[in-house]
């Protein structure tokens, strides 16, 4: 089933990806970030961001599985 929270998970998990195969949009030298060429920064910028976003669909996929276990014991329960 597709909810609201599986798609942001999905968003999460898809980012990393989209912006790392878009490789026009990085494939540069300037600007350049305490000498260190645009490129390499880039790329090292997304796999802190690839962390953050991996660990908040970890979050969001863990606090749903919990939701639907507590909905479906408090289903069985009647």
């Amino acid at each position: 089933m597709v909810t609201p929270v599986r798609v942001v998970i999905a968003l999460c998990l898809l980012a990393p990806f989209a912006a790392m195969l878009w490789v026009g949009s990085y494939a540069r030298v300037e600007p350049a970030l305490a000498g260190i060429p645009f490129f390499y920064w880039y790329q090292m910028l997304w796999v802190v961001v690839s962390t953050a976003l991996t660990m908040i669909a970890y979050k969001l996929f863990h606090r749903e599985q919990r939701a639907r276990a507590a909905a479906r014991k408090a289903g069985g329960e009647r």
